[in-house]
Parts: C-alpha cells; structure tokens; sequence
C-alpha cells in the first residue's frame, strides 16, 4: 500500500486544517519545501499536495511554492487544489507534477474530467470529499448535491482510474479513517481508492490494507505525522511489510 505524506500549502505556508475549516488552520512550517525535503529524507514513495487559496478561489495561488516542492521532492508529486481547466492541469503537469486531482470539477464539469483522462492519460485524480455520505466542493464549504458513490461510479465511467476519498468530518481530527466507507466507493465504483481523513495510528494503514482486495490502494497522512502521532518512517514499514 502506498503512504502519501501531504503538505497543504495556504498563502505559501505549509498549514493543517480541522475538517476543512479555515478558521482552524495550524502552521507547521514557513517553507513547504522543508516539508518535502523531510518527508522524501523518510523514504516516502509519493507526496500528496493541495493549493488551499486555489482550492477557494477556483485557481492556482501557490505555484512558486509548488515548483520548490518539486525541486526538493525525490519522489513523484501529485497536486490538487483549484485544478478547473485543461490548462491549468498541464501546466502542472509540464512543471514535472506527476498527478493532478480534479475536486470540484468532477461535480460541475465532468465532461471536463473526460476531455483530461483522454489528454493526460494515468494522470488525472479525482478527489472526492464527503460529508454525511454527500460529495462538497470549492474547499468543502459547498454541498455539491451528488452521492459520494454515485459520483465515483460516474468518475469511472468517464476514465478516471485513481480517486482519493476523504471524509471531511474526521479529517484533522485524529479520529481514525472510515475504512468501511472507503472500501464501499472503491467496491461500487471499481477504481483504485486513496483513503483520506483522520488516518491517527499505524493501526489505520493495517485496517486499509486488510480491504486491500475491494480496491484500497493507499492512504493520505497529514496531521498524524506533522504532531508524531504517527512515525512516518513505520508507517511506510507497514505499508510495505503488511505487520
């Protein structure tokens, strides 16, 4: 299973947030490079990044610091956040960005989802962040009035292979990741699912990897390992070994 360290970046700054929210933001580091530069001298396979300003205005807003990021990270980067456009997702891509992830884009503009995994095939993500079961965008303030599921289903439908499900209600939290519903889009929808939100203990990476077979092919740890609640060094120790 894959371990993908995050680094949320908010006006250039490495941050965290509880549930989303912008009113609870808490800075970890001045230079997200930093970040990157730590979590690639772990052993980290891949780095999982999000533009938060992007994420809120609907376009990219911290491309400098995102292009430091590569230049420090050893490992390939995948980048969401504000992500709207053809355009927008090759720029990054050009950049060296490995991954983008479409969010908001996959309930207003599926066509747009489409046209990128015909464009960028292996290359497109799509987030898909939940509250109570229903899919919310532009930075989750906003219900996007479709079933998480229903949404994965139609995601896989247009070609997207890889999508990263997150449970905003217990994302900064702590609180543990909700394998159940995870496994449940990955079973419904047949693409490979990255699990997000509230991963606390390497006991969360074992209960992922134990529905494996459903579709689980990964995890996103933020808080967990910027507080050391989580090791990330074991962490990738029991991704890889599976104890």
């Amino acid at each position: 299973m894959i371990i993908f360290p995050a680094i949320d970046i908010r006006g250039g700054r490495c941050v965290r947030l509880t549930e989303g929210r912008f009113d609870q933001e808490t800075v970890f580091a001045d230079d997200p490079s930093e970040m990157a530069a730590r979590w690639s001298a772990a052993g980290a396979e891949y780095l999982h990044v999000v533009d938060l300003d992007g994420a809120l205005a609907g376009a990219g807003r911290n491309l400098p610091a995102i292009k430091k990021i590569l230049e420090y990270a050893s490992m390939p980067v995948q980048v969401g956040g504000g992500i709207r456009t053809l355009a927008a997702a090759a720029e990054l891509l050009e950049l060296g960005v490995s991954r983008v992830i479409l969010g908001s884009a996959a309930v207003r503009e599926p066509q747009l989802v489409a046209e990128a995994c015909r464009e960028f095939p292996g290359q497109v993500v799509v987030g898909i962040d939940a509250k109570d079961g229903k899919a919310a965008i532009e930075g989750w303030g906003v219900s996007g009035g479709i079933d998480a599921v229903e949404l994965a289903r139609k995601m896989a439908a247009v070609g997207v292979e890889h999508i990263i499900f997150t449970d905003i209600s217990r994302d900064g939290k702590l609180s543990g990741v909700n394998v159940e519903a995870t496994a449940a889009l990955a079973q419904a929808s047949g693409v490979k699912v990255i699990a997000s939100g509230g991963v606390a203990s390497v006991d969360d990476i074992r209960r992922l990897q134990q529905r494996a077979a459903d579709g689980i092919e990964g995890c996103i740890i933020g808080k967990a390992i910027y507080t050391g609640a989580i090791d990330l060094r074991e962490a990738l120790r029991v991704a890889k070994e599976g104890c």
